[in-house]
């Protein structure tokens, strides 16, 4: 009977732990509600941006980029901010062909998207 009671314990936990679930996401419980909470907030920022904007302002308004770079060509510093803006595929990583360009020329706002960082590059 000592043997039984173990199975039985055994069983119970088991049954017990069945409903335990893993959540791999740097986000909590409901990831996939933030990711497009994100693209939606960023999204909607982006297009209330104005040309000439301070980068400081930028960031402030958008918070931390998910990708940034910065270059210099002919002696003018340019700065690249890449939020996320729209969702490529479900591997829980942001790509950059997931994300916007910020343009910014010397700390100023020049545009956004690919083509406007095609043009400079």
């Amino acid at each position: 009977m000592h043997t039984a009671a173990r199975i039985i314990t055994a069983a119970l936990i088991a049954g017990s732990l069945s409903g335990c679930i893993v959540v791999n996401g740097e986000h909590g419980w409901d990831s996939s509600k933030d990711w497009k909470d994100e693209q939606r907030d960023n999204r909607a920022a982006i297009a209330n941006l104005d040309i000439g904007m301070q980068r400081s302002e930028v960031v402030e308004r958008l918070g931390t980029p998910n990708y940034s770079e910065a270059f210099t060509k002919d002696n003018v510093e340019y700065r690249v901010l890449r939020f996320r803006t729209q969702h490529r595929q479900s591997d829980g990583e942001t790509t950059p062909d997931e994300t916007t360009p910020l343009v910014f020329k010397d700390d100023t706002l020049i545009g956004w998207g690919d083509e406007v960082l095609a043009s400079i590059r």
